[in-house]
């Protein structure tokens, strides 16, 4: 009873539209119908704009442009990363210090699997696993092995310029842990501590194309990549280039950049389809992207099959890596971890790693105009040269903008009520005064009412 006169108080004083007139005593049966006929029709329009906006404001709040005002521009060089790939030299210097110079040779194949793990491993357990198993194998702590392999930045990279002019390389290339093993990055968010020194290399109207150069004397794998990207076991050919001895190497590149408006960050991952650096769910990178995700993938799936992880896999710890069984294991589910396919492929019986991983909202158009090699003559050490270099300062980029806000979705909402129903805030805010409120300053009313003396009353 008092929850119906709390009811009929709301409708009668509410300035919701129209609504008054439900509880008129004045007004017939026929008009009451009338009016309840239309508040209903009025609240379900309003509902179905609300929840077109809440799915627009969910689904379409992202936009993308291309902008072409490129003289005002500063662009970033791609990350170069060089990655040691193979070294015989230096295998067989290590072997002989473990092994002695009458050691069996099968175990360098061994030891250069091991230092330069790709996912399989197989000399490693056709040698050391087995009733003829080598004597001499080792069965564990491989990534110490792995790392008195790899060369130093010092034995790798020299005579480094930036548009022509040189700078120290081991000062600006930094340590950073890969699935492939330790490398070596300029340019990179991920490498090293980023507590170094950091070059400059922003290219714009000013300083033309940028241009990097440096001789390498090892083996090894080139990176081309996005400033927060890693070079994994999957990065695409047109991404790397694999450089030997005696040859010049020259590569022609573009690169579009993605601009986000800063309003993009208030908006929810779901919404952008994409995360940004900084907002890091993995453990085995300090920032986000793409490709550390799959490393992320591949090191879950690794833990999943075979009780452990790969010895290279960055940020691992010591108990979590894989020992000679843990190899074997990697090694008989290579074809499952080596490949990244869709989850369709799955269903269809293909075997590769399914990976839910989001792009970087930063990610990076990285397109080769140009390749050219040429034999270098006239060196006595095995040295490569490497020229990357930007064809052309970019003429356009993406624009990642902000369609409907928080404030765009609070303004569709209270215009539609607005609109419809002619409520505001403060009209809900009613419905919890009539509610709570005024029923118990009525009954404290009342209470005191009765107290009073009938003289005074």
């Amino acid at each position: 009873m008092q929850l119906r006169k709390s009811v009929e108080e709301y409708l009668k004083n509410s300035t919701l539209h129209g609504a008054r007139f439900i509880v008129d005593e004045d007004a017939s049966w026929l008009e009451r119908i009338f009016w309840l006929i239309c508040l209903v029709a009025s609240w379900y329009a309003s509902w179905l704009l609300i929840r077109a906006s809440l799915e627009q404001f969910e689904n379409n709040a992202i936009s993308f442009v291309v902008e072409s005002s490129y003289r005002d521009w500063d662009t970033n060089f791609p990350a170069i990363i060089v990655c040691e790939s193979k070294n015989m030299d230096r295998i067989q210097q290590i072997s002989e210090k473990l092994w002695g110079a009458d050691h069996d040779f099968t175990l360098e194949e061994v030891l250069s699997e091991i230092a330069f793990f790709r996912g399989e491993s197989y000399h490693t357990v056709h040698e050391c696993t087995g009733e003829e198993s080598t004597t001499s194998c080792f069965y564990s702590n491989f990534s110490y092995y792995a790392q008195l392999v790899r060369s130093s930045c010092f034995d790798t990279i020299k005579n480094c310029e930036w548009n022509d002019k040189p700078f120290e390389c081991c000062k600006y290339f930094q340590r950073m842990e890969t699935e492939l093993g330790i490398c070596y990055a300029i340019n990179s968010m991920q490498a090293g501590m980023n507590k170094g020194p950091k070059l400059n290399m922003y290219s714009n109207r000013y300083t033309g194309p940028g241009s990097l150069k440096m001789e390498l004397y090892t083996e090894a794998t080139v990176f081309i990549l996005g400033n927060e990207e890693v070079p994994t076991l999957v990065t695409p050919k047109t991404d790397f280039l694999a450089v030997g001895p005696y040859i010049s190497f020259v590569r022609s590149i573009s690169k579009r950049d993605i601009e986000n408006d800063e309003e993009i960050r208030q908006t929810s991952v779901h919404q952008r389809n994409c995360r940004f650096a900084d907002e890091n769910i993995l453990d085995v990178h300090r920032y986000y992207s793409y490709s550390a995700c799959t490393v992320q993938c591949r090191k879950d799936r690794q833990i999943e099959l075979c009780n452990c992880s790969s010895h290279l896999t960055p940020n691992t710890p010591d108990w979590q890596m894989c020992n000679m069984d843990g190899l074997e294991c990697l090694n008989r589910n290579y074809e499952d971890l080596s490949v990244i396919i869709a989850k369709w492929s799955r269903r269809r019986g293909r075997k590769g790693l399914v990976c839910d991983c989001l792009p970087s909202c930063t990610e990076v158009d990285i397109t080769t105009v140009n390749d050219s090699k040429d034999t270098l003559y006239g060196h006595e050490n095995p040295v490569s040269k490497i020229e990357l270099a930007l064809v052309e300062l970019p003429t356009e980029r993406y624009k990642r903008n902000l369609v409907r806000g928080k404030l765009d979705l609070v303004v569709s909402i209270g215009g539609t009520t607005g609109l419809f129903v002619g409520a505001s805030l403060l009209s809900f805010v009613e419905i919890v005064y009539y509610i709570t409120i005024r029923p118990y300053s009525r009954y404290i009313h009342e209470k005191r009412r009765l107290r009073q003396p009938k003289s005074a009353r």
